[in-house]
């Protein structure tokens, strides 16, 4: 068997050490799900150690799958080898349900413990509400930040999730977050990629200590929003060209360099395995300068969240200001 190399690592401010890359496991509409299993054996295979999974997806009980196939053969020594992510879905954004919900997520995936737990959305849904992607506006509820964040410390000292985060989480509610924190969010995942760069939330959360992780790293994908802002990019095409290199290479290394763990996707066994291949070579100064005149556009909008008699009035409101 081919060597696989070692993936960097990121030290969140919990102390727990995190890969510099993930495979994510979201996908719309969902595959039938004794396909996933193998799928993600082959990123086991591949060198992925970070896998990021969510309530939300469907996908914690495959990914529990073949987590212990990967043990099983041998692909995956220990436990302790793997970094898991999952999130708390909307519904149980509410303080009494956080543990039950991240209980149950454990027994989808056959663990004892995540590596890091988030909330997946500063965003509270009636309990009974079952339907994940078709939100009614008369569910939404005001976001208990207080209430939910210190449920989410409860699991990080019962040691059922190593280090505790956010996601889809702006500057105000941040701030909002770290003055009724006693435990402050190792990780903020954020929709970020070269044609969304995210430089204030960035920054704002580099001085705070916030390590951001990188959903959608290669742009919206065809299948949510119809265009692939990433892939179809003149400004990437020609550095790939230049470099000879593939499109997502340069966007991964671009993310990398910016201090961000991009979480990628792929069903195909060679993309999974180019786009671990980001650690050993640097984007020039130049390349770098180029990246930043590439137009910018959030392709997740969140209007489902947006609401006249809810929370967030606008899409600027739920974004923080920054749509």
């Amino acid at each position: 068997m081919e060597a696989k190399k070692k993936i960097p690592e990121v030290i969140l401010n919990s102390g727990e050490k995190m890969p510099a890359i993930g495979y994510g496991t979201a996908v719309i509409p969902l595959p039938a799900t004794e396909s996933l299993p193998p799928t993600y054996v082959d990123a086991f295979e591949a060198g992925y150690t970070h896998f990021d999974t969510a309530a939300l997806y469907g996908t914690e009980v495959p990914l529990g799958q073949a987590l212990a196939k990967a043990l099983e053969l041998g692909i995956v020594n220990h436990r302790d080898e793997v970094f898991i992510t999952s999130k708390l879905w909307c519904n149980n954004a509410h303080h009494d349900l956080v543990l039950p919900a991240l209980k149950t997520t454990l027994k989808n995936l056959g663990l004892e413990y995540v590596d890091l737990y988030l909330i997946h959305m500063p965003v509270r849904l009636k309990p009974e509400v079952d339907g994940v992607l078709e939100i009614r506006k008369e569910d939404l509820l005001p976001f208990d930040m207080k209430g939910t964040w210190e449920a989410m410390e409860e699991c990080q000292r019962l040691g059922l999730a190593k280090s505790i985060g956010v996601s889809n989480f702006g500057i105000k509610k941040l701030t909002h977050l770290l003055e009724n924190a006693t435990i402050p969010p190792a990780v903020n995942q954020v929709e970020m990629s070269p044609t969304w760069q995210q430089g204030k939330l960035r920054e704002f959360c580099k001085q705070k200590g916030i390590h951001v992780s990188a959903w959608s790293p290669l742009g919206a994908y065809r299948e949510f929003y119809g265009i692939n802002s990433v892939m179809d990019n003149p400004i990437l095409k020609d550095i790939a060209n230049s470099r000879h290199k593939s499109v997502p290479q340069i966007a991964l290394r671009w993310i990398h360099e910016q201090g961000v763990t991009p979480i990628v996707r792929s069903f195909n066994k060679e993309r999974m395995r180019q786009n671990l291949e980001i650690f050993d070579w640097e984007l020039s100064k130049e390349e770098s300068e180029k990246m930043c005149q590439i137009p910018q556009c959030r392709m997740f909008k969140g209007e489902a969240f947006v609401s006249e008699n809810g929370p967030y009035k606008s899409v600027e409101e739920l974004w923080d200001g920054d749509p």
